[in-house]
């Protein structure tokens, strides 16, 4: 049972005045130390809600709701007797009376009162900054009312402000389906964390997503029509930008109005002062954490981390232990719009006569930079594209690293750059700065205290449970001890598998099991046999066995059988769900190569349906918008052109893209069209750990990009150059040369055996460019097998494609043919005539896009709370 006050009224009084991430940091360590139990907590909230990851808050628009983004747990708050107030802020502090009156009217007494009242979105002061089509970018309100607004009123959006959040804004709107302007005053987009370098790539990256950047310029006003509404915005270089709605993104002020209003000390820019306890200066029974206080050190830290840190401090002096916080590190580890950036140490290279090692690759949209002392100790950084080895650099920083730092910002393929493993780093060197855990504490938690486990060491040490981007390293680190210790790590598949994917595909291969629940009986964990397994497994087991299908005696069909139940979502139905419950088809166009009459079908079935049409990078036409019922009737209009699966939705070949090559370009050396179409029709449906992507160049410009995909062709006047381990996604990688001046039949066969290698040594879910650089040797012995059949297994490798490409089948030519098959293509099986209700769309340029209902949230009461 919650706690009323009048049962409380002899035990001392915690107040909490706002309940964001600081706040409920805050509660954790009040009942890490056992306050909640000997003191009365009330917490005053305003926003309606509890508390929520607001670092998130854009992962709203991708689907994610209040419930998921919440980091509040009712049964903690329950459990503990927290007196929680939603919807119900504090309006005034009498500190002499040592009260606190709320917007409800009632009046808490204190005897120590903790203000984390975060802080507010800075709107520049131009005229009509108010009008109707302006808004901030902060609360879920604020997205609530923005979405709102982009879906009725508004085709073209500008955000102002071109750091973190501003970048977030311009990317939900363009998820919005407004084309989206970004105006910063900076010369640069994110001014804080990158230097000139780094902003010029994330500029180039941006742009390429379609967003339009404005650097060097500030907004002078708001231009609105005779109702009042947003129709442009005047800028500082005399410009006018033409736009429905502005999103005011142009950064934070700390909330410390209440603090001002009741006499405690303010800081000349703001932040209420405190003392290293997080005290106030001018009364020692009031705290201020988070975005609203003013550090001991002079700063106003906007990080979550040190939030973090000062809320425990703050809980630790309540509870008179020692504790200070005497400044915080500043690193940060962000995804913008899809972009890894981060920053850490003194990225900007302030320290006397330190040194930069920068790598730039503008194409890629890479940037790195290092920041070394003259003695060689590593000060800082900036990361943009390709931001994995964050966590190691920043545990780095302010030590002298093992290896050169070339090495450290070389990307791999381009001059192998330095394994840096967890036992590289020194046991004082933090892994987590949000809750400031370094490594030795990490290690204490598996050598004394059992953990087995990164959750178990999580929940110990409550690294990774902040913003999650050393949960990598983390889990590094904790096989690393327990192998230390000798302890057996369970590398298995999952919960129903000990073994791990490659040898279950070695077991396959070697007995000829060709069914899922034959190998979990057979094979399976004790407890897992004669069981349903997990959607861990069953989706790896069938692939594997899809993969393997002729060779074993399998249905090639992925939806035959047992087969089907094992398939991810998107297989199930051979095509890809949409985020309002439509799918995508996704017709095969080899090489990018196409007739009219190709052309023609497609936009006949398009219309027809009422779909949407892209051209996407990979030289092929995706169609959205269909409905699961009239999949089958699209793919026989498809299948009767000649058109075949694109397998967009599995595991397994995408496309092989082309430039033109020699035959229409004249700096062209080899048919590239051809060879593309040659290979996207042998490896078509190859069933793979991960999905597959390809290229053929026709000379050494480059134009088909194949040197950032799985497997990549360049021509060459001598034949062909075969580049493997590419990746041009999230993480960038440089594709590696693995052969070059090859025949025709000398590529086909080492790409046969590579893909094989791959498919047979691979874990779940790895692209190749992470298999290569976790397969033992590397590069250098792939080559070796696929090249110089140092195992002596090529022979069988070239069999295994050879049987793929013998028996290969598409899947919707099978499945229109077969009236059990289309029987699946309902929304609802009680009622199969019946569309799915929620799948509906509206009109934008001429075509359709998802009607997705408006995100809202009722204002439900919480349980276990003690709300009044």
């Amino acid at each position: 049972m919650t706690a009323t006050p009048e049962a409380t009224e002899a035990a001392p009084t915690i107040v909490l005045v706002g309940h964001g991430m600081v706040g409920q940091r805050f509660l954790e360590a009040l009942a890490e130390r056992g306050l909640t139990a000997t003191h009365r907590v009330v917490v005053l909230c305003e926003e309606p809600r509890p508390a929520y990851d607001r670092v998130a808050l854009t992962s709203y628009f991708s689907g994610k709701t209040p419930e998921d983004l919440s980091m509040t747990d009712m049964e903690f708050i329950k459990d503990h007797g927290i007196e929680l107030y939603v919807g119900d802020p504090a309006v005034s502090v009498d500190r002499e009376a040592r009260q606190v009156t709320a917007e409800s009217g009632q009046v808490f007494a204190y005897d120590a009162l903790v203000l984390a009242t975060g802080s507010y979105p800075f709107v520049p002061p131009v005229p009509n900054k108010d009008a109707a089509g302006c808004f901030v970018y902060r609360t879920i309100e604020d997205l609530l009312a923005i979405e709102e607004y982009a879906k009725t009123k508004a085709t073209t959006g500008a955000v102002v402000g071109g750091g973190l959040l501003g970048l977030e804004a311009a990317g939900a709107l363009k998820g919005l389906g407004v084309e989206a302007h970004i105006v910063e005053f900076a010369p640069r987009l994110m001014p804080v964390q990158v230097d000139d370098g780094g902003g010029a790539a994330l500029l180039r990256t941006i742009e390429n997503m379609g967003l339009t950047v404005h650097t060097g310029v500030g907004t002078q006003g708001i231009v609105v029509d005779a109702d009042g509404a947003v129709t442009g915005m005047k800028l500082s270089d005399g410009s006018e930008l033409a736009t429905d709605m502005v999103v005011f993104s142009a950064g934070v002020r700390p909330r410390d109005q209440l603090a001002r209003d009741c006499g405690l000390t303010v800081g000349e820019r703001g932040g209420i002062t405190v003392d290293e306890q997080c005290r106030t200066v001018a009364d020692p029974h009031v705290f201020a954490i988070g975005e609203c206080a003013l550090a001991s050190d002079g700063r106003v830290y906007g990080l979550v981390a040190p939030g973090y840190e000062q809320a425990e401090t703050a809980a630790a002096t309540i509870a008179s232990d020692e504790a200070a916080f005497i400044g915080a590190d500043l690193s940060t580890k962000l995804k913008l719009l899809g972009v890894d950036v981060a920053s850490f140490g003194d990225a900007h290279g302030t320290a006397e006569d330190c040194l930069d090692v920068v790598y730039s690759d503008s194409r890629a949209g890479l940037y790195k930079k290092l920041v070394i002392g003259r003695d060689g100790t590593l000060l800082g950084g900036i990361l943009v594209g390709d931001a994995d080895a964050y966590g190691t650099l920043k545990a780095f920083t302010g030590s002298v690293p093992p290896v050169s730092p070339e090495s450290l910002v070389l990307p791999a393929g381009a001059g192998g750059p330095a394994q840096l493993g967890p036992s590289a780093l020194p046991d004082e060197a933090v892994v987590c700065s949000c809750h400031n855990v370094t490594k030795g504490t990490i290690r204490g938690a598996v050598t004394e205290h059992s953990c087995t486990t990164v959750p178990e060491v999580k929940k110990c040490t409550k690294a990774g449970t902040g913003c999650g981007s050393c949960v990598k390293v983390l889990g590094q680190l904790v096989t690393a001890e327990l192998e230390a210790s000798g302890v057996e790590v369970d590398k298995g598949l999952c919960g129903c598998f000990s073994q791990t994917r490659e040898e279950l595909y070695e077991i396959v291969l070697a007995l000829r099991i060709n069914t899922y629940q034959d190998l979990l009986d057979r094979y399976g964990r004790e407890g897992a046999r004669g069981g349903d397994g997990c959607e861990i497994c069953k989706p790896a087991v069938g692939s594997v066995i899809a993969s393997l299908a002729p060779t074993i005696g399998a249905s090639g069909y992925v939806l035959d059988g047992e087969q089907a139940a094992l398939q991810d979502s998107n297989d199930h139905f051979l095509a890809n769900i949409q985020k309002n419950g439509s799918y995508s088809v996704v017709p095969r166009i080899a090489g990018g190569e196409i007739t009219p009459e190709g052309l023609i079908v497609i936009g006949e079935i398009a219309r027809d349906f009422g779909l949407y049409t892209k051209i996407t990078g990979g030289q092929r036409i995706d169609m959205f918008g269909a409905r699961v019922e009239q999949l089958p009737l699209i793919w026989a209009r498809l299948v009767d052109a000649g058109f075949e699966s694109g397998h967009a939705y599995g595991k397994s070949l995408r496309t092989v893209k082309s430039c033109v090559g020699q035959t229409w370009c004249r700096y062209g050396v080899q048919d590239s069209v051809r060879m593309a179409i040659d290979l996207e029709l042998r490896y078509r449906g190859l069933r793979s750990p991960h999905k597959l992507k390809s290229a053929v160049s026709g000379c050494q410009r480059e134009c088909a990009e194949a040197q950032s995909k799985d497997f990549g062709v360049i021509a060459t006047a001598n034949g062909w150059n075969l580049y493997v381990g590419g990746n041009g996604g999230a993480t960038p990688r440089h594709a590696d040369l693995l052969a070059q001046d090859l025949s025709d039949a000398e590529l086909i066969r080492l790409i046969d055996r590579f893909l094989m290698f791959y498919i047979r040594t691979a874990d779940r879910l790895e692209r190749t460019s992470v298999w290569l650089e976790r397969i033992p040797g590397g590069l250098d012995h792939v080559r070796d097998v696929v090249v110089e059949d140092s195992l002596g297994i090529c022979e069988e490798l070239e069999s295994l494609m050879a049987a793929h490409v013998a028996n290969y089948r598409d899947e919707w030519s099978e499945t229109i043919n077969d009236p059990e098959k289309l029987a699946r293509f309902v929304s609802f099986v009680n009622a199969p005539d019946t569309p799915d209700p929620v799948v509906g769309f509206v009109p934008e340029r001429d075509q359709i896009k998802p009607d997705l209902p408006l995100l809202t949230i009722g204002h439900r009461p919480l349980e276990g709370s003690a709300q009044r």
